[in-house]
């Protein structure tokens, strides 16, 4: 076990032991699109002091919680298919459900809650960003990927480079539109008196962010990296 330092980044603490993304997503700290900050710079940026962050980190390693699955020895291609059967099939089901519970929210509530508008608007808008994003994934970049690890090497295959570079993008893209949903939605706090559909809508954006971060995390800073390795 790596010995926990402020100056770490964020990315390869949770790398080498993926519950620490537990304490980071109940802190804030962005730990997959900007997961080369160092520790220290991630409390910074949350005005969070470096030194107990390290202490709940340690504390994480002590506590004998069941790990999570380390990714970073598994072959890739089981790796493609854990992001693909948990991670796009989950997105798959629930951005279209999430659509139609926030549009039936905007419709009930939008007059009184001004914020609800533009809070569709940005999830609409990564929906079909999130969408066409996992077709390029599965058609082109996973493929090219899957290619590096058979002996069958076809003429023209080769690493899709330039495919890793535009999924990196607009994972960025996509942290940002999480980010401004929960600005709009403060946290993804319901308003007083909330009705059930107004909070378990919420609660689905809240679920969606944790579980992207957890999905960017093993594509930029497990599976891109690794792919670029052995290319």
């Amino acid at each position: 076990m790596m010995s926990l330092s402020a100056d770490t980044p964020v990315a390869e603490l949770v790398t080498n032991q993926p519950d620490r993304a537990r304490i980071f997503e109940e802190l804030g700290i962005d730990y997959c699109c900007g997961g080369d900050h160092s520790l220290a710079e991630a409390c910074r940026k949350n005005d969070l002091d470096p030194e107990t962050v390290v202490r709940m980190l340690n504390a994480t390693v002590q506590s004998g919680t069941s790990p999570s699955k380390d990714w970073t020895n598994a072959s890739l291609g089981s790796l493609m298919d854990h992001i693909v059967e948990t991670h796009h099939d989950y997105l798959r089901s629930e951005l279209p459900r999430l659509e139609q519970l926030l549009s039936r929210v905007v419709q009930a509530h939008g007059t009184e809650v001004p914020w609800l508008d533009p809070t569709l608007e940005v999830f609409q808008t990564l929906k079909l960003d999130l969408e066409t994003h996992m077709m390029s994934e599965e058609e082109r970049v996973f493929p090219s990927i899957r290619a590096l690890t058979t002996d069958e090497d076809a003429p023209g295959t080769g690493l899709d480079e330039n495919g890793i570079d535009k999924m990196v993008r607009e994972h960025d893209d996509a942290g940002t539109a999480l980010e401004r949903l929960r600005d709009l939605t403060n946290g993804f706090t319901p308003p007083a008196g909330a009705c059930p559909k107004f909070r378990a809508a919420l609660d689905g954006l809240d679920e969606l962010e944790t579980d992207m971060h957890q999905h960017v995390h093993k594509e930029n800073n497990i599976l891109f990296p690794r792919a670029r390795a052995l290319a």
